[in-house]
């Protein structure tokens, strides 16, 4: 089967990269890390991975029984670079769930009709009911970075969704709905080995858009929109948590400790949600992994 759209990954990789980026990729194996300052050197291994993705599987199924009982409304936004983790770290989250209780959202580009509504509009819908979990993988921030770097708002689009915003986020909390933003963090290097393993994976060709490899190209105006993003939505309302992805392993239970310790659900065990700082905190983290 020919690569999508006509091996560009690839050519981007052998003519584009910068060389540091290749010769990371070159020199490091599978399970090697390829951010220099990421706190571990390789993945975790796999047994200790299972064995604590089992207990917090337990504690999400737990947590989902309080949600219903209690008529609670959670919604968590995932959002991150392209390859940075968010459809896999969601599918861990939800493979033992009930899905009319634990919800998927992931919206296609905007109708003409959409495009003409206010801007939060088509989100609305989709907030969580009482009793329900909505996992949105990627939300209405796609405005705040992708929109942007791509040229698909204007400037003044930009800063009216900055300016409101915050209030809709405020008034989600104040209406009892527990908001949950994460930030999966990705690097260079990381993030285009994964794109070519992509390209070379016939059952994951439909992963790729042509967006992931326009994007390649724009990795610093990425970075200058996610700043931003961070400065100015981070809040005490609703704070960002970030989460570095380059082991994806880490990543998935980090996550899924950081959303559970925002519930205050019946029978939770902390023990087993001691978050890793090194891994999870604050945006402090993405300045580490820009």
């Amino acid at each position: 089967m020919e690569k999508p759209f006509d091996a560009a990954i690839t050519r981007y990789y052998e003519d584009a990269a910068p060389e540091e980026i290749r010769r990371a990729i070159e020199e490091g194996s599978k399970k090697d890390i390829l951010t220099d300052d990421f706190p571990y050197d390789r993945w975790m291994e796999k047994d200790d991975y299972e064995e604590q993705l089992a207990d917090l599987q337990i504690e999400l199924v737990k947590c989902q029984a309080w949600l219903r009982d209690s008529k609670t409304r959670v919604a968590v936004v995932f959002e991150g670079r392209d390859a940075a983790g968010k459809g896999g770290t969601i599918k861990r989250m939800r493979e033992n769930l009930n899905p009319r209780i634990a919800r998927v959202v992931a919206l296609q580009k905007p109708t003409d009709r959409e495009a003409g509504q206010w801007y939060f509009q088509r989100y609305v819908c989709h907030l969580p009911a009482h009793g329900e979990m909505v996992l949105f993988d990627r939300s209405w921030y796609n405005r705040a970075v992708v929109e942007h770097v791509f040229d698909f708002c204007t400037p003044e689009q930009r800063e009216v969704f900055f300016g409101q915003v915050p209030d809709f986020e405020r008034m989600q909390v104040e209406e009892g709905t527990t908001l949950i933003k994460v930030w999966l963090n990705v690097g260079r290097a990381e993030q285009l080995r994964r794109f070519l393993a992509r390209e070379e994976d016939a059952l994951k060709h439909w992963k790729l858009s042509w967006i992931d490899v326009e994007g390649l190209s724009r990795w610093d105006a990425y970075t200058v929109a996610i700043h931003e993003t961070f400065e100015r939505t981070h809040t005490a309302t609703a704070p960002w948590t970030v989460v570095r992805s380059d082991d994806k392993r880490r990543a998935r239970l980090e996550t899924i400790r950081s959303v559970l310790c925002r519930i205050e659900y019946a029978g939770r065990d902390d023990s087993k949600l001691i978050i890793d700082p090194a891994i999870a905190g604050g945006p402090e983290l993405w300045l580490n992994g820009a």
